[in-house]
């Protein structure tokens, strides 16, 4: 019994002294790098709000927007910038996302082009009656019908020439003592084209020749008959539209976007549908200067031989045109169709930056150039080296806009860091100086003194002087100033105080979007009434954390806290 408990007791002791040797050996540094952990692990720390991830602060809080408790930023993007979003590599694969690295290389396009085989104009003439006269007779009575220069196409019977043949007869009794009569009887004939052969024949037959034939005047292909046996025609009308095919010209369609493509000398390859397996070459004699009204295309033309006669005109014809531009250099890019978003005036990419875990993904306005055939010269916005999506484009931009950040349909998003100049500042301090007068009138609830505030701010508003400022702020002025002119207009035209507050609501948001972007004067809070737009609360801006609320005015002058402070 002894020997058990001082077996007990030595135990007990061997079991203390190895805790009180393993504390003083390593409990002291063990705790001290817990401290040191937990120290970095807080000062590392960054808070941000799910509904607003431009939200960055180094404490906890409420978000100075929505008002939400801010929760801590994720391990993964602490780093990450504002305005970037980031998507794993897993989620990449899934989501079917492809990059490429743009640079400069050989450009070209190949421009595609619809005519037809037309009539040159120049080899197109219309057969007119000399004499005036009743068709008698037609030799040629069908299109298609090839005839010579000088052949006959028709007889012509004339009252007119008739006189005149028997006023040169009796001139030839008389030529002896009067020349001059007898000369200017038979100019008259040849100026209705009667040759000095039948004039000899009927001065020989000493009778009057009835019936008059038309002569071809040029050699070619009747195209068109424009009369008929029986028609009474005067001096110089149609009867016949023959033109030469023997030359021809193709004429190409030409759209606006076109235009600057194509130019007279540009080399065309074309195929003729009625020729199959056949291409044919040739070169861009005119480009027409004027578009078509109704078309709205203009034409070119190069002009062929068609000795063998297969051309017929109205063919249709397809053309392709190369444009070789050269090196793209260093300055000019070019990128896929499939990489670029289109929100009405803008143009959009997005580019890719390598991570540690998986990429960032940011968008990019571009200005584009010309177009190709599937793709676009890059005029500004990228560099070459820089990686941007081209296949799964649209994917990324709806994660961006779940995210909260800067995407395609809210480029205004996270605007929080843009450079603005004094200059630039200057410009939109005239904006606010009218807002808080405007403001100020609200909150003595000066109805009046609030209609005139907002009519200066109108004239503000028309008169920012965009062409002054960066890209970066014309960007941001082009999403909001249509919206500050659209609530202004209401505002003035407001029939009660009430409903001018109603819209001061509005009118506020957007200058909060436009300050918190360009932070045009310095110390300017953002002041928060809860019980303002029926208990959903309302925003306004202020140049001093005393709350004087517009939407109440003397009645609840103090409702209100500072939410947040722009600096």
């Amino acid at each position: 019994m002894k020997t058990n408990r001082k077996n007990i007791f030595l135990a007990i002791g061997v079991l203390v002294l190895g805790i009180f040797l393993g504390w003083l050996f390593f409990g002291g540094n063990e705790t001290a790098g817990d401290e040191h952990d937990h120290s970095a692990v807080s000062e590392a720390e960054i808070w941000t709000c799910s509904m607003h991830p431009q939200i960055r602060q180094p404490e906890p809080g409420q978000c100075p927007i929505c008002g939400m408790d801010l929760i801590p930023l994720s391990e993964d993007e602490g780093g990450l910038d504002a305005d970037m979003f980031r998507m794993s590599e897993d989620a990449m694969k899934l989501a079917n996302i492809s990059t490429m690295t743009v640079g400069g290389g050989q450009i070209g396009k190949e421009l595609r082009l619809n005519g037809k085989v037309v009539v040159d104009e120049r080899n197109d003439y219309t057969q007119t009656v000399h004499i005036p006269g009743r068709i008698e007779k037609l030799m040629v009575n069908f299109t298609g019908e090839k005839v010579n220069r000088g052949q006959g196409l028709a007889t012509i019977y004339s009252p007119q020439l008739v006189t005149a043949q028997a006023e040169l007869l009796q001139a030839q009794e008389i030529k002896e003592s009067q020349p001059e009569l007898f000369a200017a009887a038979k100019q008259k004939l040849r100026n209705w084209k009667i040759s000095d052969a039948q004039i000899d024949r009927m001065l020989a037959e000493g009778e009057p020749i009835q019936r008059f034939s038309i002569r071809a005047d040029v050699s070619g292909v009747v195209t068109e008959l424009m009369a008929e046996p029986g028609d009474h025609l005067e001096q110089g009308m149609p009867i016949y539209q023959i033109a030469n095919l023997d030359q021809l010209w193709i004429q190409f369609d030409l759209y606006e976007s076109d235009l600057n493509w194509v130019e007279e000398g540009s080399t065309v390859e074309y195929t003729v549908k009625s020729i199959p397996g056949k291409t044919f070459e040739g070169k861009i004699s005119f480009v027409d200067p004027l578009l078509n009204d109704n078309t709205r295309v203009a034409t070119a033309r190069i002009e062929v031989s068609n000795k063998d006669g297969k051309l017929k005109p109205g063919m249709f014809v397809s053309g392709v045109v190369e444009n070789q531009l050269g090196s793209t250099g260093e300055d000019r890019i070019v990128i896929p169709e499939s990489a670029v978003l289109w929100t009405g005036e803008r143009s959009v990419v997005y580019v890719k930056t390598e991570m540690d875990k998986g990429a960032g993904f940011e968008m990019r306005e571009v200005n584009l150039g010309p177009a190709l055939a599937d793709s676009y010269i890059i005029e500004s916005g990228l560099k070459p080296g820089e990686e941007i999506v081209v296949n799964g484009t649209f994917t990324v931009d709806a994660a961006v806009q779940l995210a909260g950040k800067p995407s395609m349909m809210n480029p205004n998003i996270g605007n929080e860091g843009l450079e603005v100049s004094e200059e630039e500042k200057s410009v939109l301090q005239l904006l606010f100086s009218n807002y808080l007068e405007l403001k100020d009138a609200l909150v003595n609830d000066d109805f009046q003194k609030a209609k005139s505030e907002g009519k200066e701010l109108q004239q503000a508003i028309d008169q920012v002087q965009v062409a002054a400022l960066s890209d970066e702020v014309k960007a941001v002025l082009k999403i909001n100033i249509p919206k500050l002119q659209s609530v202004t207009d209401r505002l003035v035209n407001a029939a009660s105080i009430d409903a001018a507050r109603k819209e001061f609501i509005s009118l506020s948001n957007t200058m909060i979007d436009l300050a918190r972007s360009t932070k045009p004067i310095d110390g300017m809070y953002i002041q928060h009434c809860p019980m303002a737009n029926n208990n959903r609360g309302a925003d306004w801006l202020s140049l001093s954390s005393e709350v004087r609320n517009p939407y109440y005015g003397e009645s609840m002058l103090t409702c209100g806290e500072v939410t947040a402070e722009i600096r």
